[in-house]
């Protein structure tokens, strides 16, 4: 008798290990590129095909490439806002149906990447537009703009390649600056409202609050879909953990660099509780801690550098460009991670190449597995 409840005491817990092995294994899947998704994909119809190559590309935006994680964010934006949700959906999928009439590669299109600046044009052109939500006549500059980016991206991928550069997003940074300035802020049918610069005067006595600071740091982070909402912008920060945590660390890591950059210059209060002085620090600090760079002490401290440039070039920027009313985007971050991938010396050593990146964790195990071919490789060479 009590031999069997002893065998039966056994196999309850081998069944409760192998169950929570089984749901660990199933969160995995979950996790990081999902690249057996596009395997299940293949014999599936376009539309769900469209689908999943739309979310990975809401992902692009913010350095990641997983579709749940995609779906997160879409939720997170519908959450702040309907009509800024349903402009990145049809940015997105502007964008992602004109990459496949003109063509293009299809490994380059099912990976999202002619999706994600076609999106954050359409999100911009809502958030600037002063004609209110649901002002429907925007939807036509939306898809043009966001079709627009496509023959950008495939004209500068052309050339970046040469470099072994990515071509990011410098579509949108440029086909945003010529809406602006094509429509202008009394346009009769598209009319935006000005971008004020960080450094403008605070009225006399206006004092600074902590808490406000504080909280403008996960806003950072939501600021990079252009959302500034505090609870859309957590999800946002969870989509990327579910990615990768070392890249989630990086986004709150870089934004409060952002933050601490601006409280030097002292800009405008609201530029720090909004998280707009976070979000270049954000993309700078995410895209060199473990992206494009193998993750260690060395790119961390990197990392660091590039929040910091990222955010003072911003403010530089903004300061300037505010002058005619214009903003920024993410043109610093973009020019500085662009700058830190053309590094020489012990540092590019470190560079993972553009076409082998992958979550910040696979990049790592990846990294270790050449070098320990290289290494070996040298060995029988020398032999």
């Amino acid at each position: 008798m009590w031999m069997e409840t002893k065998t039966e005491v056994e196999e309850a817990s081998r069944s409760r290990a192998s169950l929570s092995q089984r749901v660990l294994s199933g969160l995995l899947l979950c996790t990081g590129d999902m690249k057996h998704l596009d395997e299940y994909m293949q014999d599936k119809s376009f539309v769900l095909q469209l689908v999943v190559w739309g979310l990975r590309g809401v992902t692009r935006v913010i350095l990641a490439n997983n579709p749940l994680s995609g779906a997160l964010i879409l939720a997170a934006l519908f959450w702040a806002s309907p009509w800024q949700g349903l402009l990145g959906t049809l940015g997105i999928l502007a964008s992602t149906l004109t990459a496949v009439i003109m063509g293009q590669d299809s490994a380059e299109v099912s990976g999202g990447l002619h999706g994600f600046n076609g999106m954050l044009v359409s999100l911009l052109m809502g958030v600037f537009s002063s004609a209110g939500d649901w002002y429907w006549w925007l939807l036509l500059p939306v898809c043009l703009g966001s079709a627009t980016c496509v023959f950008l991206f495939s004209g500068l991928s052309s050339v970046l390649d040469r470099w072994d550069l990515p071509v990011a997003v410098f579509p949108f940074n440029i086909i945003i600056i010529l809406y602006l300035l094509c429509t202008g802020q009394d346009n009769p049918y598209f009319p935006h409202h000005p971008a004020v610069p960080p450094g403008a005067l605070e009225p006399n006595g206006t004092k600074l609050f902590a808490v406000e600071v504080i909280r403008g740091i996960p806003l950072g982070v939501g600021q990079i879909f252009a959302c500034g909402a505090l609870g859309p912008s957590l999800l946002i920060l969870g989509s990327v953990l579910l990615y990768s945590p070392l890249l989630a660390v990086h986004a709150l890591l870089g934004s409060a660099v952002g933050t601490l950059a601006g409280l030097s210059m002292a800009v405008r209060h609201d530029s720090l509780y909004s998280g707009l002085s976070g979000f270049n620090g954000a993309l700078g600090c995410m895209a060199i801690g473990g992206l494009f760079f193998t993750f260690s002490w060395r790119t961390h401290l990197l990392a660091i550098a590039s929040a910091f440039l990222s955010a003072y070039a911003d403010i530089a920027l903004s300061n300037l460009l505010g002058t005619v009313g214009l903003p920024a985007c993410s043109w610093a971050a973009t020019l500085t991670a662009t700058l830190m991938l053309l590094l020489t010396g012990s540092l590019a050593a470190y560079r993972i190449p553009i076409g082998q990146v992958k979550a910040p964790e696979h990049n790592l195990r990846s990294h270790s597995q050449w070098a320990a071919g290289n290494a070996a490789e040298r060995e029988s060479t020398d032999v």
